[in-house]
């Protein structure tokens, strides 16, 4: 059986100094492994290609083969580590909570640990004397364990 953790140490030496870092690595029981990586601008296919190789010089094929796919974390992938949330603030983002919510909204704040995001979210608010309800931007803080993904939302203006 291959190890994460052997994984992990390949890979974090060859991202340091770099605005590159690592998202998430999984292995199926059928040993094929999957490393997502994402950077503070751009991921390119040098890159990728870098750490596959690195990998594969390390861990051999025997006596547990194995198949590797090295990429970026995708578009319409849950933001899954702090430096992924903090790169997203003030874009609009799509939760969707444990309890079943589903909330859309500018990801304004990160706490500093990571546990803790804050949206402001539009909503229509009837003031008193007014006859039409206003659109205002509400903070709405959430806790990220009580959230089933956060993602990149996609608008099409």
């Amino acid at each position: 059986m291959i190890d994460k953790q052997q994984i992990i140490d390949i890979i974090n030496p060859m991202l340091e100094g770099t605005d590159c870092f690592l998202v998430d690595i999984s292995i199926s029981s059928a040993n094929d492994i999957v490393v997502e990586i994402d950077s503070d601008s751009s991921i390119d296919v040098d890159t990728c290609a870098r750490i596959t190789r690195a990998i594969e010089q390390k861990i051999p094929r025997e006596p547990d083969d194995y198949s590797l796919e090295v990429g970026s974390a995708g578009l319409t992938s849950p933001l899954k580590v702090t430096r992924q949330l903090l790169k997203n603030v003030g874009n609009e983002v799509e939760v969707l909570t444990t309890d079943g919510r589903k909330l859309s909204g500018t990801l304004s704040q990160v706490s500093p640990d990571g546990a803790q995001v804050t949206l402001l979210i539009e909503r229509k608010v009837k003031e008193p004397g007014k006859k039409r309800p206003t659109v205002v931007q509400q903070p709405e803080v959430l806790d990220v364990a009580a959230t089933k993904y956060i993602r990149y939302k996609i608008n099409f203006k």
